[in-house]
């Protein structure tokens, strides 16, 4: 006999039942919630701006969004970036935005429009050969002091701004900082092709001279002593104060501005002022952000006047250091062969706009400087 076939049960499959409960990402419907601006933070005028949209907040903060603290930190040290890398104070320092609104773009931007400018000036001088006429005495300038200063702007490129570019509490102000440290590496690689150019081109350029200038001449090592010393401040504040406002201003456009800018043109050289000119354009917008920084810091309602105090600390500490300095530089103004600007003009000069400056960010004037 033959058996039938037992039928054999197709086995059910079960599946979860998909439950919304408004919980994932983009459920939760609020005023704002279809826009494509942040709201997380008060834009500075009525509509937020690029720059705000991708610096402000973007460095986390547990005073403000991260109620668990920090989500890294150092082995030896506290976590994420402590606002005690300062001894200055603010109660709040998110309220810096920099007034060029400077950020990744910008950078590229407007490097990218001062190194054409600087190459189409180094081209069409080498085409036209106008180094040929140039006097000794001019080029022998070039090749030890503006070659020397070359030095300097590397130092704080490298060693000064680079080195706080990330120490600020706020990705505000570490932006300003790391712009500020492109536009001085970007001057010094200008100076150096241009000595390059000169070595080339200039007949009797001595290329290498800008070495020993800087490392032995007496004129330069009260300059070459105040970069080294300021390498070796660990506070990123004070650090940021000596070098924008204190030494920049005595020392960099005293010799920038004040020598480099007024006599070159007098001795056939109008090389030169445009690309010694793109320092001191460079250094007009990184004053913009310091000068607006320390006077938020000034004025602020819980430690504005501690901050006075401390600032006038760093200020006798380093007025006296840049002016020694400045003061050193005083045979390279009879050192050209044309001269339109006696060093005690030029000095006034200095110390008239860094007294103006005092003023701006509401601090006294040093007593090194009261006639």
């Amino acid at each position: 006999m033959s058996t039938a076939p037992t039928p054999t049960t197709t086995k059910q499959r079960s599946f979860p039942k998909i439950e919304f409960t408004d919980s994932e990402a983009g459920a939760l419907e609020f005023p704002s919630s279809r826009s494509r601006k942040f709201t997380y933070y008060q834009p500075a005028k009525l509509r937020s701006t690029m720059y705000e949209d991708v610096t402000v907040d973007v460095q986390p903060d547990p005073e403000r969004h991260l109620s668990q603290g920090w989500i890294y930190g150092f082995g030896n040290g506290p976590g994420g970036y402590p606002q005690d890398w300062t001894v200055a104070k603010s109660a709040n320092w998110h309220a810096f935005l920099d007034p060029n609104e400077e950020w990744d773009q910008t950078i590229y931007r407007n490097n990218t429009a001062v190194v054409k400018q600087v190459e189409l000036c180094l081209k069409n001088a080498k085409r036209a050969k106008v180094y040929d006429g140039w006097n000794g005495a001019w080029l022998t300038f070039l090749e030890r002091n503006v070659g020397a200063w070359m030095h300097a702007e590397n130092g704080l490129a490298l060693h000064v701004f680079t080195s706080i570019q990330r120490s600020a509490p706020t990705n505000m102000i570490n932006t300003a900082v790391a712009v500020n440290a492109a536009h001085k590496m970007r001057f010094a690689q200008d100076l150096a092709l241009f000595n390059l150019d000169l070595s080339e081109e200039a007949p009797g350029f001595d290329g290498q001279a800008h070495r020993q200038v800087w490392q032995s001449a007496s004129e330069w090592q009260p300059t070459r002593e105040v970069v080294e010393r300021l390498t070796a401040v660990a506070d990123w504040c004070e650090l940021l104060f000596a070098t924008n406002i204190v030494f920049e201003q005595l020392v960099g456009s005293l010799f920038r501005s004040e020598l480099v800018m007024q006599i070159a043109a007098r001795n056939g050289d109008y090389i030169t002022p445009t690309i010694v000119g793109t320092g001191e354009h460079d250094y007009d917008r990184d004053l913009a952000y310091t000068r607006n920084l320390f006077r938020l810091l000034v004025r602020d309602e819980e430690y504005g006047e501690s901050n006075k105090k401390l600032f006038s600390s760093w200020l006798s500490t380093w007025v006296p250091r840049c002016l020694a300095a400045a003061r050193a530089l005083q045979p390279l103004w009879s050192q050209p062969a044309e001269k339109t600007i006696t060093f005690a003009a030029s000095l006034g000069a200095a110390e008239e706009k860094f007294t103006s400056l005092l003023e701006a960010i509401e601090l006294d004037t040093p007593e090194e400087l009261v006639k």
